[in-house]
């Protein structure tokens, strides 16, 4: 099988990302990495390890700055829509893997791939560590979509479902409502509204859940419209970032202070935990292949990661899953 990737996504493109992809294809022997960019760098870079390794030449880039839609439209020769290209075209690329615009990124998916039979809208679904050991916890959506209707969160909730049954090895993950208290009449309209169809749909449906218990570990799933559940994922990340640097500050402050910082490098296992890269990226579940955005900042490990978990997910069958618990949700509707 082959995993395509945007060499020429992301802030440190395309050493890392191309390193990236070598170790990729080392851990794996029946994986084949087709990076696409610009051929001259990329071989450069590569320095004759080309075992595993195709190149697909691309002559432009696609930035922060671009607007998504309208580059992915008028950048046809840009890393990321090449790379698109590839795995719309060839049948043995499971799956596409970029560091770089999530918008675009997104925009290509939609445009290029299209979505599953069935889907509304695809979702991005990033991987959240909780305080129980070797539990995570699925946010979906965490951006793509922050306008919803029912119909959107219900679709979320499916194909999350099976995403986390992949991930974390669950027949039925537990699936809640993202929303401002745990009783079933809170909530806004939307999610006023959701509450009672999430009952109707092929999941484990648990109820709300409120943002302050999202990493207790009770649920393995958690499905928000994509405002909130960006704001959520963004608070996370930020109040993670937020305490190292608090504790890193006050280690400083005197000699005891800094006794006691060396007696927590004991517990370095924590911030190991904590970091969200080591799962690779997010998917942008409910398109018709495997399309996962990966942070900018990704470096070889992580993009090796991410590869990685291309991999797993199209082993793991995921498109077929999803396809067939829509399926089962229209033949529900339906009688």
């Amino acid at each position: 099988m082959k995993v395509v990737v945007d060499a020429f996504g992301g802030d440190y493109a395309p050493d890392e990302v191309v390193e990236g992809a070598i170790l990729a294809a080392k851990e794996n022997k029946d994986l084949k990495v087709v990076l696409v960019g610009d051929e001259s760098k990329i071989k450069n870079i590569l320095n004759g390890r080309t075992q595993q390794i195709e190149i697909v030449n691309a002559s432009e880039v696609i930035t922060n700055d671009d607007t998504p839609t309208v580059a992915i439209r008028q950048k046809k020769d840009s890393s990321l829509a090449r790379a698109f290209d590839v795995l719309k075209d060839q049948e043995d690329v499971v799956g596409l893997v970029s560091a770089g615009s999530t918008g675009a990124v997104l925009a290509g998916a939609i445009m290029k791939i299209g979505r599953i039979k069935g889907i509304s809208r695809p979702a991005l679904c990033p991987i959240l560590p909780t305080i129980k050991p070797d539990k995570t916890v699925i946010i979906c959506d965490s951006g793509a979509n922050v306008d919803c209707k029912s119909e959107h969160l219900l679709h979320f909730a499916i194909m999350a479902s099976a995403y986390s049954s992949i991930v974390n090895g669950i027949e039925k993950p537990a699936v809640a409502l993202l929303n401002n208290g745990a009783e079933e009449h809170k909530g806004n309209e939307l999610t006023k509204s959701t509450y009672p169809l999430m009952k109707t749909i092929p999941v484990n449906f648990v109820g709300n859940i409120e943002a302050r218990d999202a990493m207790l570990g009770e649920v393995d799933v958690i499905v928000a419209d994509g405002f909130a559940g960006n704001v959520l994922l963004k608070t996370v990340e930020g109040v993670a970032s937020g305490m190292g640097k608090m504790l890193e500050k006050e280690a400083k402050k005197n000699i005891f202070t800094m006794l006691g910082a060396l007696m927590m490098k004991k517990f370095k296992g924590i911030r190991n935990k904590m970091d969200v890269n080591k799962y690779g990226g997010a998917p942008f579940l409910g398109c018709k292949k495997i399309v996962v955005k990966t942070h900018g900042t990704a470096k070889r490990d992580v993009i090796r990661n991410t590869i990685l978990q291309v991999v797993k997910l199209h082993e793991n069958k995921l498109i077929e899953k999803i396809e067939s618990m829509v399926g089962q949700m229209t033949e529900s509707a339906n009688d």
